[in-house]
């Protein structure tokens, strides 16, 4: 099967696999869209399989990237997806592959990218990276993990950035998230009337820039929800499984 690269000239009439037959995420795939092109400018690629299927890559440089990393000079993985009856034919290395040779040919040191210690929905898992030879070098609470592959030995080690440190002060639920997630988007009304539904403050808080997402307060910039400033957890979740989550937070479950 063949491989096609979304672009700013075919981006309008071409899918873009996230949320691929969800009608209730229609307009968050356009914001999802207009993202992308303007990140495009910035060395963006999105590349995937040239079928109607959730097999694709999206990378662009890490200076460029909307996560709180350092990383100079490599490439960051935004998302590495390969779904359903597509999985275990060869495709994620096809295009781990050429994320590779992209990078190598803009002269960057290597490439990074955020896993988890163990299998978490909307992350990548780690033994399938150290496998294709990445290494971990950080760790940031409570389950996330930087993976490196680097081809330049004198290359700088890549790192979480310290900010992270920084406390969520606020009470009841708060989100942080970015419109690079079509899902991200799309559910917070439905979250929102729960968390009222339930008595419980609750605040929404868009990275709308690059400089507010490297300096955020959670790792997973798509998507971050904390309860009393505590983080409870990255996963992007429907209403019945927030109203279960709320329940349990509040002390009703």
């Amino acid at each position: 099967m063949s491989y096609i690269q979304v672009t700013k000239d075919n981006i309008a009439t071409e899918h873009i696999c996230c949320a691929l037959g969800a009608k209730q995420y229609e307009q968050a795939v356009v914001e999802k869209k207009k993202w992308l092109t303007d990140r495009m400018d910035e060395g963006l690629v999105f590349y995937r399989l040239n079928e109607r299927a959730k097999v694709f890559i999206e990378y662009l440089p890490a200076e460029m990237a909307w996560i709180p990393i350092s990383a100079p000079n490599y490439m960051y993985i935004n998302c590495l997806w390969v779904s359903g009856k597509y999985k275990n034919n060869g495709y994620a290395k096809q295009l781990l592959d050429h994320c590779k040779t992209d990078a190598m040919e803009r002269g960057m040191d290597g490439i990074v990218h955020i896993v988890g210690k163990k299998k978490q929905p909307f992350l990548s898992e780690s033994h399938f990276f150290e496998h294709m030879d990445f290494e971990l070098v950080d760790e940031a609470a409570p389950y996330f993990q930087l993976a490196v592959l680097k081809w330049n030995d004198q290359a700088a080690i890549p790192a979480f950035k310290n900010q992270l440190k920084a406390p969520v002060i606020e009470k009841g639920v708060a989100i942080y998230y970015t419109a690079q997630c079509p899902f991200a988007v799309g559910v917070l009304e439905d979250l929102r009337e729960v968390a009222v539904s339930r008595g419980v403050s609750f605040q929404a808080h868009r990275l709308t820039t690059k400089e507010e997402a490297q300096n955020a307060p959670t790792i997973w910039t798509t998507f971050g929800l904390y309860y009393d400033g505590e983080f409870i957890t990255h996963e992007i979740m429907s209403p019945t499984k927030f109203e279960k989550l709320l329940m349990k937070l509040v002390g009703e479950g």
